[in-house]
């Protein structure tokens, strides 16, 4: 099927990432994907070789002379342009109208999870959602990701960049926004052996400004990515003993790695994302420890709330334990890509 994704630009890695690997999973997977969006600039280092069967375009304009894809799918609620919806509600037949939403775990989503939505012209949109359940649409999980895993070789991929791990070092990778708690951080890291690798943006700016021309501080050793494609950022994660993630894409891909993170959620003036922080903690801290629950709960909210004191990082070994049992849950579930494909069959 021909699919039509649309995405408007707020945060190149959340909306611009998830939107790209959508299509390019789509594509994989014989569809063929055209992604409108108003500002591709991220596209050129994120995914510097396209993807066979992935067309990029600009944001549409009125008047239109394209027709619909079978299905549409409107990300993150950007709004279709009036021009696209006229040639949707013309057309026979209609095309699969789905708003994409954001990824959360709090309990609404379940409820709301392929909800339709009558539109004008007696079209209807469907709410879908992505998840951690299976009552969810599931995460972005490509066919070939843990064959890809399993052959990776860390030490091959550090070289590329010039970079070795040095005998009992620990690799850390930042990737943030503006992050008060990170000279605590710093301090913690910088107690034992660790090679901090800070992404292309704030977190380089910040850890540049921290640590100053030697990029050290105690044992600690940073070194300044340059912007990675999004291939290369999975990479870096699997290469981590410990990733620091921001926003939604890289959150699901620190999930994928089977390491312990930390999330920064994106940040909102009512403080709604405090609550979806602590329903995602609520759901993969059921099955930890006290102990380890606890501190995990502690360090997040700190990594997430200015107002709050570095608490430090959890005991590691029960953490990894975690973080490749939460994988091993997710990946027994359905991903999106199966569960949109199967639903557009159905609605249509």
């Amino acid at each position: 099927m021909l699919w039509d994704l649309y995405c408007r630009v707020i945060d190149n890695h959340g909306d611009v990432g998830v939107c790209w690997r959508l299509a390019a999973e789509l594509a994989a997977r014989g569809h063929t994907a055209r992604l409108w969006i108003d500002d591709a600039t991220a596209l050129a280092w994120m995914a510097p070789r396209g993807a066979p069967g992935v067309s990029v375009h600009d944001w549409p304009r009125d008047p239109l002379e394209v027709e619909p894809g079978d299905v549409v799918i409107e990300a993150f609620g950007c709004k279709l342009p009036p021009a696209v919806v006229r040639r949707m509600a013309a057309a026979r037949p209609a095309p699969v109208w789905i708003n994409l939403e954001y990824l959360s775990a709090e309990a609404y989503v379940e409820r709301s999870h392929r909800l339709p939505s009558p539109q004008p012209g007696g079209q209807r949109k469907w709410f879908y959602y992505p998840g951690f359940t299976a009552r969810t649409g599931g995460l972005i999980r490509e066919r070939d990701l843990a064959p890809r895993q399993q052959a990776f070789d860390a030490q091959g991929w550090l070289a590329g960049l010039g970079l070795q791990r040095r005998d009992g070092e620990q690799i850390v990778s930042l990737f943030c926004y503006e992050q008060p708690a990170l000279d605590a951080l710093l301090d913690e890291l910088a107690r034992r052996p660790t090679l901090l690798l800070a992404t292309f943006g704030p977190a380089a700016r910040q850890v540049r400004a921290l640590l100053g021309p030697s990029l050290a501080r105690g044992a600690l050793r940073a070194v300044l990515l340059p912007a990675l494609s999004q291939l290369d950022y999975d990479h870096l994660l699997w290469a981590g003993d410990l990733n620091f993630v921001r926003g939604e894409d890289s959150f699901v891909r620190a999930q994928w790695a089977g390491r312990p993170f930390v999330w920064q959620i994106y940040p909102q003036h009512d403080a709604a994302h405090q609550a979806k922080l602590d329903a995602f903690l609520d759901r993969v801290l059921a099955q930890a420890t006290p102990a380890l629950a606890g501190a995990l709960r502690g360090s997040w909210r700190a990594w997430n709330d200015p107002a709050l004191a570095w608490p430090g990082l959890p005991e590691r070994a029960p953490w990894q334990a975690l973080a490749e049992a939460w994988r091993s849950e997710l990946a027994g579930q359905t991903d999106l890509v199966t569960q949109l494909a199967a639903f557009v069959a159905e609605s249509r």
